[in-house]
């Protein structure tokens, strides 16, 4: 399983990195939605704000997921956050054992144990790549102690 997550994530910074480069020379045409598959596509009155996850060949982005309700501790939020990721995921065809880059963001610092605590075993035995920060001033959308993103392949 370890060398499988590697070799995936040699492969994913490779083609990032020549998807990068070209992501510019990209006109409208060519990166429509013929050129990926959107998944979940979340409206507010009938204009898509984002897609809920998105595949691009075997690789599959899921967009960031809050948690916007109560209990407002962070280890209810960082759980619930968790389990709507691994659902999308399972969604669209892949897991929490595939997933090779998270995204987490914090509301305070502070909770950064705490959210550990919940996380650490969520992701089989090998953990993905992970970065952690705390949002400036103003906090997370809707609340929310902690939002998370992810990059896994199908």
């Amino acid at each position: 399983m370890k060398t499988k997550r590697r070799s995936v994530i040699k492969k994913m910074l490779t083609s990032f990195a020549g998807l990068t480069g070209l992501a510019f020379a990209f006109n409208a045409k060519a990166y429509s939605n013929e050129s990926r598959e959107s998944l979940n596509i979340t409206s507010f009155k009938d204009i898509p704000l984002y897609s809920g996850s998105t595949r691009y060949g075997n690789f599959l982005f899921v967009s960031g997921t809050g948690a916007h309700v109560p209990p407002f501790t962070i280890k209810a939020h960082t759980k619930l956050v968790i389990d709507k990721m691994e659902e999308e995921l399972k969604k669209s065809g892949s897991s929490l054992e595939k997933v090779v880059k998270v995204n987490v963001y914090l509301d305070d610092i502070a909770d950064y144990d705490a959210m550990n605590e919940e996380y650490r075993g969520r992701f089989g035995d090998q953990p993905p790549v992970r970065t952690t920060v705390a949002v400036a001033k103003g906090g997370l959308p809707g609340k929310s102690l902690v939002e998370m993103d992810c990059m896994a392949y199908i």
